[in-house]
């Protein structure tokens, strides 16, 4: 039950900063105009300092022999989860298919586990390993969100495979490795440090004033698509993530990141990329929200199950 309790706190937190992020937009504190700046600065540059600083400050090669294995389990995760992704997209609508897929597919697989590792003091040494688990998950992202939409421009970009978040990671994790880590002034540390603290908290305003956006058109909702989409995303991935886990028994820590990264909603960029690729922002941002009410409950649950279950 403490695990459930802690888990549910760690999520509430992060809806409630998207609850501010309504008000603040819905008080027109902020214009909407400003979410692409905004999710810029949460990714690219937020996002980077955080990484850079922390694994500057806590990563040991003692500690994490096995660190370089992270990415190449995320690599497997991501093939196994793009499975999953086109067998349960065949449930959804020829309407809704490609945002459909698109939240499916990409989760929100650095914030959400972030958010709770550094919580639950049980877990708080897995931040490091959230880190490089995720290296390359940006590059992805940014190269392949419009590959879901048939009629979007083909483009690639060979400065995002160099994404900010991988190019901060190694550089960070060189610098250990070569023993420089004591060199970096320690102000440049806090001021990195300073300025990852917002990451988080951007992008979930952003969210907040994305939603009212959107409910404030007043577009129909589709109630059956956006049940079907949270219950195969909230419960069906992560369950069939944890029988995965059960019988290949990857160590512990693997273990927890990729039963959260099968549970957590949509990374909340999702309704941005859609836009850009030409799809429909509101079905991703409805597909998105409720996953993230939802989450309040599956997360804990499936941490929970995970407890009496694997260990």
């Amino acid at each position: 039950m403490e695990v459930f309790i802690n888990t549910f706190g760690a999520v509430f937190t992060l809806f409630f900063i998207g609850i501010i992020g309504w008000w603040v937009v819905s008080r027109r504190m902020m214009d909407s105009s400003v979410f692409s700046v905004l999710s810029i600065l949460s990714l690219e540059v937020a996002l980077p300092a955080m990484i850079f600083s922390d694994v500057i400050r806590k990563f040991d090669i003692a500690a994490y022999p096995n660190w370089w294995a992270l990415p190449l389990w995320w690599v497997g995760f991501s093939l196994f989860l793009f499975l999953m992704t086109m067998t349960f997209s065949l449930f959804s609508s020829k309407e809704s298919l490609s945002e459909f897929r698109i939240t499916l597919f990409f989760q929100n697989g650095i914030f959400f586990p972030l958010a709770i590792f550094a919580t639950i003091p049980a877990y708080s040494h897995l931040v490091i390993d959230v880190f490089f688990f995720t290296m390359f998950y940006a590059a992805l992202l940014f190269n392949t969100y419009h590959l879901f939409f048939p009629k979007a421009k083909r483009t690639f970009d060979i400065k995002k495979i160099f994404h900010p978040v991988l190019i901060s990671v190694l550089l960070a994790v060189i610098i250990v490795l070569f023993k420089g880590a004591k060199l970096v002034p320690r102000p440049v540390i806090t001021a990195l440090t300073m300025v990852g603290s917002m990451s988080i908290p951007l992008l979930m305003l952003i969210l907040g004033g994305n939603i009212y956006v959107d409910f404030k058109k007043k577009e129909k909702v589709n109630a059956i698509e956006t049940v079907k989409f949270v219950i195969i995303k909230n419960f069906i991935f992560p369950a069939i993530t944890l029988i995965l886990i059960y019988f290949v028994r990857p160590p512990e820590n693997v273990s927890l990141i990729l039963l959260l990264e099968s549970a957590v909603p949509p990374i909340t960029a999702t309704p941005i990329l859609v836009d850009r690729a030409g799809g429909s922002k509101s079905t991703a941002n409805i597909f998105l929200l409720y996953s993230f009410i939802v989450s309040l409950i599956s997360i804990p649950l499936m941490l929970t199950l995970y407890n009496l279950i694997i260990k």
